[in-house]
């Protein structure tokens, strides 16, 4: 019988190239996002290869694009909506962003844990879209050490928008060799940036575009008063 639901439904490919380009996003980028090589979706549209996105890659570019999975070429049963993994009635209103296990140094640095979610924290769309994050790349992880006081505190948990854009000043998650770091960053011009603390007994870090990995840019955090 045939499966008219099914074949409704776009073509995987065409519908990633679509979404690509109504965001204007490179499809070199949005491989990156997936921490694959940049000619990566470019196979996969042009040549089918492979010949399917796996889960999580597919899952990402849902919540990136705020799409349902099944766009993508998720199954219906398990798809994941509009940037939420959670029921098809909560994903009508909220989002949840997964808490990871690793922490961002605020002092002389720490080394990442394992990237996994243990956790998750929930936002309304509303409040997601009045913040300019509806459908952006979220997690959340914590801060340790004291370099960023009084802005942020040890034990603060930091929201991090990890959406391909245009650099812009701020404060920011930094891989620095096998060092993840919160820092304000400043660009200092011909490709070089500065790595600033708010503590004033920590002294700048001035480092090149290619020793610095911009993760992400942080937007939001919480911790006790």
């Amino acid at each position: 019988m045939r499966n008219t639901e099914q074949n409704d439904l776009p073509d995987p490919r065409e519908r990633l190239l679509e979404l690509a380009q109504s965001r204007e996003v490179s499809l070199a980028n949005l491989s990156k996002l997936l921490g694959r090589n940049t000619s990566y979706l470019q196979q996969f549209i042009k040549k089918g290869s492979p010949r399917k996105l796996e889960e999580q890659d597919r899952r990402t570019l849902a919540r990136f694009f705020g799409v349902d999975e099944v766009q993508l070429g998720g199954a219906k049963e398990k798809s994941y909506i509009a940037g939420s993994w959670t029921s098809t009635e909560s994903q009508q209103e909220w989002v949840e962003v997964p808490r990871l296990d690793i922490g961002a140094s605020a002092g002389p640095g720490a080394l990442p844990g394992a990237e996994e979610a243990f956790d998750t924290f929930r936002f309304s769309h509303r409040w997601l879209n009045e913040q300019g994050l509806e459908g952006a790349q979220l997690s959340a992880i914590a801060v340790a050490g004291d370099s960023m006081e009084p802005l942020l505190n040890d034990g603060d948990e930091i929201l991090i928008d990890q959406t391909p854009r245009a650099f812009r000043d701020g404060v920011h998650v930094v891989r620095l060799g096998d060092t993840l770091m919160v820092k304000r960053v400043a660009s200092s011009g011909a490709g070089r940036f500065s790595l600033l603390s708010q503590n004033l007994a920590y002294p700048p870090i001035d480092v090149t575009a290619d020793e610095v990995e911009i993760v992400g840019r942080v937007v939001w955090k919480s911790g006790r008063i």
